[in-house]
């Protein structure tokens, strides 16, 4: 059963938290919604559930508007940040509560409560009160509990932010598996690009209650509609760089003229934003077309097995990705290498022109 969005908007007072978005979701697909915080995400989210009215436009599920529809009285489940659990109640009957709310035989209730727990790998607490389980199990419990249901529309809102590292890169495997195998809609909401692209399927990236692009994952990552998209699809984020196309030169700073590819080349003359992701950036000479940028040191940041490092070219500052745990001295000379090919280029708008060739 598909789910539609048509022109909805939703005002809190003088605060407007979604404007006029109009989405189709299919039946068997996952849909990521990507934005940063205040973004909209879970005000979206609570409107596709009914527990919110839209201020305007209509929610179709199945081709029948329930604009008007308590979420009680829709198939739906959904997975918030904080856990929830029932503390009085063991982890088998926390998953099994909503079976028995409506009546599902019992024998039927069993079946599909140790089926659920197995895929989340907590068969071996069913017996458990909540609070003997630690927050990783816990939450897998509330996801048992949203997927042991035949459900039409799975939310499921930043499931995974409050836990550790290790525990999100597990579950994030084992939910791509679990959302693979059902033929409901599944909406996973996250302000991290990096669990975006490891999710796959669809992204819907948002901004300030506004929906900006629609698409694969993939192909929104690679082929942001407009500077802000790019902005909301990378961490770090990505280097913007005002640019001069002139002839035979697409100028930046007072001493740097990029080459044009063909595609920049043709271009009219004026003045554009270009940006390149802080990977495609590199200490090293790469050989034919590379060209060298040099800058100032302003701060060498370590996150796990890579070093973001930040400098100055002229009054820009940029951030290059390095494999690796290195230290870089504040104030040290620094050359950076990066390609014509490598770079986006958007208009004065903002929005896109030119993108890297896919592979490069």
């Amino acid at each position: 059963m598909g789910l539609q969005l048509k022109d909805v908007s939703k005002f809190v007072g003088q605060e407007v938290h979604l404007k006029d978005i109009s989405l189709h979701l299919e039946p068997g697909s996952r849909y990521v919604v990507l934005g940063r915080t205040l973004a909209g995400k879970t005000s979206l989210l609570r409107v596709m559930a009914g527990l919110d009215r839209p201020s305007k436009g209509t929610v179709v599920a199945g081709g029948v508007d329930v604009t008007g529809v308590s979420v009680r009285k829709r198939n739906i489940g959904m997975v918030y940040q904080q856990f929830i659990n029932y503390p009085s109640l063991t982890i088998y009957d926390n998953i099994a509560s909503p079976l028995k709310i409506h009546g599902v035989p019992k024998a039927e209730v069993d079946r599909r409560v140790r089926e659920a727990a197995s895929m989340l790998h907590i068969d071996h607490l069913l017996d458990r009160l909540p609070a003997e389980l630690s927050g990783g199990q816990q939450q897998r419990t509330a996801i048992a509990r949203a997927l042991v249901k035949d459900v039409d529309l799975l939310l499921l809102d930043e499931p995974l932010v409050n836990l550790d590292y290790k525990l999100r890169e597990e579950l994030r495997d084992e939910l791509q598996k679990i959302f693979g195998q059902r033929d409901s809609v599944v909406v996973y909401t996250t302000t991290e690009p990096s669990e975006a692209l490891m999710l796959g399927g669809n992204v819907i990236v948002m901004h300030e209650g506004r929906v900006l692009q629609v698409g694969t994952t993939t192909d929104v990552y690679q082929n942001p509609a407009n500077v802000k998209v790019a902005q909301v699809f990378s961490d770090p984020p990505i280097n913007f760089i005002p640019v001069s196309i002139e002839e035979n030169c697409n100028r930046f700073g007072e001493d740097l003229c990029l080459p044009p590819t063909s595609e920049i080349a043709a271009l009219p003359k004026g003045e554009y934003t270009f940006g390149i992701r802080s990977n495609k950036f590199s200490l090293f000479d790469l050989g034919e077309g590379y060209f060298p940028i040099t800058g100032t040191v302003g701060l060498a940041e370590i996150n796990g097995s890579e070093t973001f490092i930040h400098f100055m070219h002229g009054n820009e500052s940029y951030v290059v990705q390095e494999e690796g745990v290195h230290t870089r001295k504040v104030g040290s000379r620094i050359a950076v290498y990066a390609h014509p090919g490598d770079f986006y280029v958007f208009n004065k708008a903002g929005n896109l022109l030119v993108a890297p060739k896919h592979g490069r």
